[in-house]
């Protein structure tokens, strides 16, 4: 699903789908989403009759971060209703997460990277100010156990 060019692309062109099967309407429009990656953690591992006075690095385990979605506040009740099933220990609760990078007319998907076994570890309420002008923000942090790319 990956399409390759020379230039890159514009990071403001995406679609979210929190495991719904919606990327419409304002509950799936996020303003931003952060911390996308994965990490292997490596063992150093020397043989005690190594020729070589240096350790070799082992791939050990892996792990996804914890990624950041923020968008406006719109009165949608779907993400405390998706952290109520967690907080009540629903089985069902894990999603997959696919955030999915648009070329900049909008016709295809470039890149998408899917979150898998995800659950909400934070939420944030917007930060309310009498004398601000803001948009008011509501952010989620997800935990999610693999990431995969296409």
């Amino acid at each position: 699903m990956a399409v390759e060019r020379e230039r890159p692309y514009n990071q403001f062109n995406f679609l979210v789908d929190l495991g719904d099967g919606n990327t419409d309407g304002p509950k799936a429009g996020f303003q931003e989403v952060s911390g996308i990656g994965m990490e292997i953690t490596l063992a150093e591992y020397r043989n005690g009759n190594s020729l070589e006075n240096s350790v070799m690095k082992v791939a050990g385990m892996n792990k996804s971060t914890d990624v950041t979605f923020k968008r406006g506040a719109m009165g949608s009740l779907n993400l405390y209703e998706w952290l109520d099933e967690i907080r009540n220990g629903s089985a069902s609760a894990l999603r997959t997460l696919t955030v999915s990078l648009q070329n900049e007319d909008h016709s295809e998907s470039v890149m998408t990277w899917k979150l898998q076994r995800c659950q909400i570890m934070k939420y944030t309420a917007p930060a309310l100010n009498a004398k601000g002008t803001d948009v008011a923000v509501e952010e989620l942090v997800i935990a999610t156990e693999r990431m995969e790319m296409e």
